[in-house]
């Protein structure tokens, strides 16, 4: 069923490019593999998968040891500053950096580790009050000079969650804003050239708004069981 999925998804990016002018090779399909066991990991490792995002620091730590390195492993999920130490051992790169006490603890953690942790900014382009991510691009830039000035940090891009709702224009916006927002930092000096968006039910719409990075879980393993 997941070679199947995931055979199923590259078609739906390959349409979702051609529709757009864009190539597949600027595309890195995450698999979202939260709550499901590492048996389901190497299933769609064996199905092409190289890179896998997980959302909660314990599980992705317990996961990472698991599989090993010979994946990317992307940490998604809201990231409390107490378990950063868990995340920065083994993270190729984390999205949700929303606070300048976060990132002042990752760059802690990654000079302990003697490493440069890549990271994305988490910015809230939603109205939803669940939603983390910074909203004011004030403080997005604000928080872009601080990594940028930290030895031990290297900003990669932005992130954003859409929100859940079913009108394509809302969800179009808030991909849109994302990549303006990224417009306006790279012409100011920051170098952020991916953009995190779009998930089973919405990526194909971030691929035509400049996504480089989509993160797809139920699509790839099914529905998940709490």
């Amino acid at each position: 069923m997941i070679r199947d999925n995931i055979q199923h998804i590259r078609n739906e990016i390959a349409k979702a490019c051609s529709q757009s002018g864009r190539n597949e090779s600027e595309i890195t399909l995450i698999a979202v593999s939260k709550n499901f066991p590492s048996s389901s990991i190497r299933e769609a490792i064996e199905a092409g998968i190289t890179d896998f995002g997980e959302n909660k620091a314990r599980e992705f730590e317990s996961k990472c040891a698991d599989i090993g390195d010979s994946v990317t492993w992307h940490f998604i999920g809201h990231l409390q500053t107490n378990k950063v130490k868990y995340v920065v051992k083994t993270a190729d790169l984390i999205h949700s950096v929303d606070s300048v006490k976060l990132a002042a603890e990752i760059q802690k953690q990654a000079e302990k580790a003697g490493k440069v942790q890549n990271v994305l900014i988490e910015v809230k382009t939603s109205f939803e009050e669940s939603k983390h991510g910074l909203a004011e691009e004030e403080n997005i830039a604000g928080l872009a000079e601080f990594v940028k000035n930290q030895p031990n940090l290297a900003l990669r891009g932005l992130m954003t969650i859409a929100p859940f709702v079913d009108d394509e224009k809302i969800i179009r916006e808030s991909f849109r804003s994302l990549r303006l927002l990224r417009e306006n930092l790279s012409s100011e000096g920051y170098d952020v050239p991916h953009l995190s968006m779009g998930m089973s039910g919405d990526f194909r719409i971030a691929i035509d708004e400049g996504a480089t990075m989509i993160r797809v879980g139920t699509s790839i393993f099914g529905e998940r069981v709490y």
